[in-house]
Formats: structure tokens, sequence, C-alpha cells
């Protein structure tokens, strides 16, 4: 049986819809471009009109100040002379017609726009920076097959740059930089050269931020505010798990932190590093150098850590950074030796064992983890590589070595490692460390190089060598590479502190459970109370005595 064609209606509704859409919407933009040129219209041909009334309202205020102005004893005199005025004018010839004409013109004057007008276009410095900017990227961005360069020297930097911005001191603060197709800007060493090209060029001792889009041949370049430095520790509103490493800049963050500074509230985007059992960057590695505030870091982390788990620290600088812990409820120990460092390692990696072994079982039998395991675990070292060469000239084991099972199965056991060391001590650590950190932090001033090595890549800022404490990069696994400012978390015990920012990291240490003098008096009560042993009398020799006969 043939099949029967579809109604014509059918078949061509759909066509003829579309049809009706496309017209109802050209239709929709000429009457929309209409109206706009109607408006435009209107505005250039009323615009005498809204310049007088405008003056005339402006002529009207004066006139009231002035009659506010004038004290009332006077006000009859000005009153007698306005009306001499108006007489004068309508006796003579052609008075009241002048009157008018006079009276328009003078609104017309009061009302123009007073406002200077900015000026089109880049001065006479700025072109003069735009000029040099674009004469100093020609090697890089011409080719002598090119029919219709872009750049030249002496070209038109006009259209190398359609977008530019400067800040007051004249320098650039943004620029759009077009560059030609055949610019390999695929690779990172052609990159590199553009972007230490245009940092020098435009001014340095500043970060500047660079996108480059591939597709469109674009490169936006933009200066990037410092990040602020008078955050101080206090608590921040995050869920269990979640740490607070610094703030960064609002481009790649979408989540901000309400923050108090003193009685100012205001939102800034953090770094937020999530440990447990979900983490895939369980543990964390931070480098710098000397007074960068790699100590700083470590202690916001173990004031944050103490909310909901215990901390073991251990102080290779034997410095007493983290005195201010000791006694502390949720502080396990603070160890600053060789034998103490040794002795909480081993009992961290007996307890992740035990952890493990009692969250397997329980998986087994199909129940939940115990309570005991629930509890995080926090391992904090500073600078532990200094313990390595003590250990080796003692011949003991490294306690470096005594990490690999909480760096391997801490994420299970619900245990976390955080390391920090110095940048001359990399080749120092071991490869467990460096192999299961997969959050990276670097502090203080580095180089491109130092900062890919650790990090793992390259930042798309340019780091500067001047920075304030606290300041650096971070990554958290395989994402991208933020700015970091660290919250200011001294020493409440080094007098170098200032009072608000002692008295903000006291708030925030948790109660001593045994007082340090407490402690410190009962070794003292308990040595005082051993029996102490009486000291045998030595042996004298005695000396053969030999008998003489008679």
């Amino acid at each position: 049986m043939a099949r029967r064609p579809l109604p014509r209606i059918l078949s061509t509704g759909s066509s003829q819809i579309a049809r009706s859409r496309e017209l109802a919407r050209t239709q929709f933009a000429r009457s929309r471009e209409l109206a706009r040129t109607a408006s435009d219209s209107a505005s250039d041909v009323l615009h005498p009109l809204i310049t007088i009334t405008r003056g005339l309202r402006r002529l009207a205020s004066a006139g009231r100040r002035k009659w506010a102005d004038t004290p009332k004893d006077r006000r009859g005199m000005l009153l007698f002379l306005v009306a001499s005025v108006i007489m004068v004018v309508a006796l003579v010839p052609y008075g009241p017609l002048l009157a008018v004409i006079t009276l328009m013109a003078a609104a017309a004057w009061q009302g123009r726009d007073r406002e200077p007008s900015e000026p089109e276009g880049p001065d006479e410095s700025q072109t003069e920076r735009l000029r040099s900017l674009y004469e100093a990227l020609v090697p890089y961005f011409s080719a002598a097959e090119d029919p219709a360069p872009l750049y030249a020297h002496g070209g038109e930097w006009e259209k190398a740059f359609p977008e530019y911005e400067f800040d007051g001191t004249g320098r650039v603060s943004g620029l759009l930089i077009r560059y030609p197709a055949y610019f390999t800007d695929g690779e990172a060493e052609c990159r590199a050269r553009i972007e230490h090209l245009l940092t020098a060029k435009s001014g340095r001792g500043r970060e500047y931020h660079f996108t480059w889009d591939e597709e469109g041949n674009e490169l936006t370049v933009t200066v990037l505010a410092p990040l602020p430095t008078d955050i101080a520790a206090q608590r921040f509103v995050t869920a269990p798990g979640e740490t607070v490493l610094g703030f960064t800049d609002p481009t790649l963050v979408h989540r901000t932190l309400p923050l108090t500074h003193g009685v100012e509230q205001r939102d800034v985007p953090p770094v937020v590093w999530r440990t447990g059992i979900r983490s895939t960057e369980p543990h964390l590695l931070v480098v710098g150098q000397p007074g960068s505030g790699t100590s700083t870091l470590l202690r916001c982390v173990a004031l944050q850590a103490l909310q909901y788990g215990d901390v073991v620290i251990v102080e290779g600088g034997s410095t007493g950074e983290y005195a201010c812990l000791i006694g502390r409820d949720g502080v396990l120990s603070v160890e600053c030796g060789l034998a103490g460092a040794l002795a909480s390692l081993e009992w961290a990696a007996t307890e992740t064992e035990r952890r493990l072994i009692a969250v397997n079982r329980a998986r087994q039998a199909g129940n939940p983890p115990p309570d005991d395991t629930r509890r995080p675990l926090w391992i904090l070292l500073d600078r532990p590589t200094a313990f390595t060469h003590l250990a080796a000239a003692d011949n003991r084991k490294d306690p470096q070595s005594l990490l690999q099972v909480p760096l391997r199965h801490g994420r299970a056991a619900n245990v976390t490692v955080v390391v920090a060391d110095q940048w001359d001590a990399m080749d120092t650590l071991s490869d467990a460390v460096r192999q299961h950190t997969r959050a990276r932090v670097v502090l203080g001033p580095a180089t491109a190089q130092q900062l890919e090595s650790v990090l793992g890549a390259p930042p798309h800022t340019t780091p500067v060598t001047d920075v304030p404490p606290g300041r650096g990069y971070a990554r958290l696994g395989t994402g991208p590479v933020h700015r970091l400012q660290v919250p200011a978390t001294p020493d409440p015990y080094d007098d170098a502190t200032s009072d608000a920012h002692r008295q903000a990291v006291l708030d925030l240490l948790p109660e001593r459970t045994t007082p340090v003098e407490a402690e410190s008096l009962g070794r003292m009560e308990k040595v005082a109370q051993e029996p102490v042993p009486e000291p045998k009398p030595e042996p004298v020799p005695a000396e053969a005595v030999v008998a003489e006969t008679s």
C-alpha cells in the first residue's frame, strides 16, 4: 500500500514558523534601532531648550540665595532698585525684547556643561609609553615574510593596542595586545620572553597578570592590586575538614569569607585546603626563606586544627616558635629535640597503623569506623631536615623515615602531615615527603624556576623580589596557582609582636590542661621523692705485709 503524503500545512508549517520568527526578530531590531535614532534626534533638537531651562533654574537659585543673604533692613532698597530697572526697561523702545534676549543669553551661559571634557585618547607621555612598548615588541611579533605586518618599526600602535588603561602615576595598569597568528604562543619560553619584556617596560615592582587568548591572538595584561596584609588570625567560617591557608585574588576563587578587622567587616576570597578521607591532596608542603612566614603558616594551621582534632608538633629550629601551644588542650606534644621527635613520630606511625587496622576491621564487619579513629590527627613538622644531620652524627634513625606510614596511609586513617622547610634544605627532604605532599605553598621571594619546581606549574603572575612576610603562592593538587597572603599569626611570646596581633592569637589558643609550671614542678617533686642511694665506701687497697723472723 502506497504511503500517503503529509498535508502541505504540516510539511511546510515548521519552515513558516521559522520564517515568521526571523521576520519578527528583524522587525524588533529595526524598531529598536528606530527608537534609538529618534531619541538621539530628539535630544539633539531639544538640547538648546534643555540648556536654557537649566540656566533659568540656576539664575532663580542665585536670586533666592541673594535675597536670603540680604539683611531685612536693606530688602526695601533692593526691591525699589529692581522695580526701577523694570520701569526703565519698559519705557525704553524695544526694551522688553532686549531684556528677554539678554535673559535667554544669560540662561544659556549659565546652563552650559561646566564639567571639563575628558581628553580623548592618551596624552603625550602616555602615547610615548605605548609607542615604546610597541617598538619593543616589534622584534618578537614581526616576520620578514609577512606582507602586511601588524608590528613594524614606526608603525601604528593603535591597531596593536586597542584597549589601554593608566594609573595615577602615568604607568600602564591594563593593556590589551593583539599579536599575529604565527607567533608561537603555545611555547612557554616564548611567553616568558614577552612577559618579562612587558614587566620591564611597564614598570618593575608590581605584579602583572597575563591572560593569553590563543584562539583570538590576544594578550591581556593586568596590574594586580597588592593583597591585604592587615588580616589577623581569627575564627574563620569554615566546615570541619577545611583549613584556610590565606587569602588571594577574586579572579580564580568564587568564594568569600566574612572577616573582621577591628570594627570593619569585609569579604575576602580565601585559599581553602580540604583534608580528610575525601581529600585528593591530604598533606601539605611549605617552602620559603628564613623570615618568609613558614612558621606563621604552621601556627595558623595548628590553631585551626585544634578546633576539631589533635596536634603533634616537631620543631627542628629549636627557636621556641610553638611554646604558646605547650600544655594546651588537644596538643599532644611539642618536641624540639631529636629524642623527643623520634618518640613522637614513632608513636604517630604506630597510631596510624592502629587506626588503619581498626577501620579495616569495622568495615569488614559492616560497622562504621570507631570513634577513636574519627578525630583528626595533625603532624606538623617545622624544619625536620635539621634533625637529619643530628641523627646521622649520632647513628640514629632519620625522623623523616618515620613519616612514610602517615604520608602513605594517613588519608584513610584521618591523619594529616604538614612539612615546612627552607630552600637550602630541599635536597635533604625524603622521597616520601616529595611524593605525597600534593598541596604546595611557597612563601617569600622566589624565581619562576623555583616556583615551578615546587608547585609543578609556573604562576600566571610575575613574582617580585620585595614581598611582605606571609606572601607567596599556593597550589592544591593540579589546580591553578593562586597568589597567597597568610593571616598574621605571630608568636604571642615575641616582644616584637604588636598588642593587637598578640591578643588575637591568645584568644584562639585552647585552655591549658596541664600548666607548664605545674608540670615542671611535678617532675621536680618526683625526682625529689626518689630515694637517693647512699654512697658505698670505696675499698681501700691493702698492701701485703711480710712478717719478719728473727
